[in-house]
């Protein structure tokens, strides 16, 4: 679209441009075919534009994706948008906030991709609602002030560094690509803009609980003045904990680079089992067919030689009737990094299933006051042992929660809240997502439910 044609678009949608939700459309073809090529749109993405504003992007990604998400914040625009693109039945439009959009449903449309010129505004919340793991997104192709980019690939010891750049950098790879001048816009902004583009980051970092991460450098940055011990908790002792990173004991949190803040993460990660994510020799039970103890092997030989034992499968749920899925870390030994139950877990050696249910749930997700209550665990199945359980005998429970989910990172990178229909359309579109264990009790908890 040209700058005539956005200006009619705005005039028949009855918006005049405005400066407070950091309004400025793009008005050059050429540019937006560029920026959109940058995506690598292929017929089979389902692509998300946030602030489409008169589509001057969306209309290049049309007939190029499999499906195409506008989420607009302007409710005359998105009317008006829903007008324009009427016959194109790969496009869906909604009037909702960049910010606050609920990311769950595109789990199951996986490959996910993000574009937007995004409002000045809002640019920063848009970020992190997108961006903050676990994310649906693998590439990502956006448009923001160039102070914003500036701060996200920020380096130490630099006035533009701070919050925006670990947050950014700890989870995404961000490469600007371009500089855009404010003479492809209507109206004109007072600053340049940069087009970055933003892939997931690798493996390169070791685990670290991300929540705490980010309180860590929110506290570290709240006074970025003052010496970074000052905003830490007592535990570990501090000038231990800057000698293992090799920095001073004065250092300021901006002379952290971001290994060293995933370091100081795990200095003061306090859950025993922040660096544990298996036990080779963890004794378990071994069974027969009719479950009844027959001996005792380590672990790594009962799963070596697929002998039967037992295992725990807990479903948590919310007030909401969400229920609570844990994405497995990649330290697991078995099915790294898919989506598996609230909780799940072997039994130890002469320990009942109701036992270990209650040791998992506060050991993976923090649920201490279950312990007190024995009723409010409840037995919903029994699974035999077979190939996609690893040929555990399998008792499920269901719970509800009782306190702030809190897991290890060494056994699980994050977890989602999920209503049981949406995630049972998770399951049926990309069961790859899923470890075959916990898919064989979700068929079981449906079926009684």
């Amino acid at each position: 679209m040209i700058g005539s044609d956005v200006r009619e678009a705005l005039r028949q949608a009855g918006v005049v441009p405005s400066k407070k939700l950091g309004q400025n459309f793009l008005t050059d073809p050429n540019t937006a075919r560029w920026i959109v090529d940058q995506l690598d749109p292929n017929p089979d993405d389902f692509v998300v534009e946030v602030g489409p504003g008169t589509g001057s992007l969306s209309e290049v990604l049309i007939g190029r994706v499999r499906r195409l998400l506008l989420v607009e914040f302007d409710r005359r625009l998105a009317e008006w948008l829903k007008h324009r693109f009427a016959k194109e039945e790969t496009v869906e439009v909604v009037h909702a906030d960049g910010a606050r959009f609920d990311l769950r449903p595109l789990f199951k449309e996986r490959p996910v991709k993000f574009i937007g010129n995004l409002p000045y505004s809002a640019g920063g919340a848009i970020l992190r609602n997108f961006l903050e793991r676990p994310s649906p997104i693998s590439r990502a192709v956006l448009m923001l002030q160039r102070e914003v980019i500036d701060r996200i690939v920020a380096k130490p010891r630099t006035k533009e560094y701070g919050v925006l750049s670990l947050r950014m950098q700890s989870e995404w790879v961000s490469n600007p690509l371009k500089t855009i001048g404010p003479g492809v816009f209507y109206p004109r902004p007072a600053v340049d803009s940069t087009v970055v583009g933003v892939s997931p980051r690798g493996n390169d970092l070791p685990v670290y609980d991300a929540r705490f991460f980010d309180e860590l450098v929110r506290r570290g940055f709240s006074q970025r003045r003052k010496q970074l011990r000052k905003a830490l908790p007592p535990d570990p002792i501090w000038s231990e904990v800057a000698a293992s990173l090799g920095v001073a004991e004065t250092a300021r949190a901006e002379e952290l680079d971001l290994a060293q803040w995933v370091g100081l993460c795990r200095c003061y990660d306090s859950h025993p089992l922040s660096e544990i994510p298996q036990r080779d020799d963890e004794l378990f039970d071994v069974v027969d067919e009719r479950d009844q103890v027959i001996g005792q092997e380590r672990r790594s030989v009962v799963h070596e030689k697929k002998l039967l034992h037992r295992a725990v499968h807990v479903f948590i749920l919310n007030k909401r009737g969400e229920v609570f899925l844990q994405k497995r870390s990649r330290l697991k030994d078995a099915h790294p990094g898919v989506w598996d139950s609230s909780v799940s877990g072997h039994l130890d050696a002469g320990e009942s299933y109701e036992s270990c249910a209650l040791r998992e749930l506060g050991e993976e997700a923090g649920q201490e006051k279950i312990g007190d209550d024995m009723e409010q665990l409840r037995h919903v199945a029994v699974l035999p042992p077979a190939e996609e359980t690893g040929w555990e005998f399998v008792h499920l429970f269901e719970v509800r929660q009782t306190d702030p989910i809190r897991f290890p990172c060494s056994e699980v990178e994050a977890g989602i809240w999920l209503s049981p229909e949406e995630a049972n359309d998770w399951i049926s579109r990309r069961s790859e997502d899923f470890s075959s264990g916990f898919i064989a009790c979700w068929r079981a908890w449906r079926a009684v439910r």
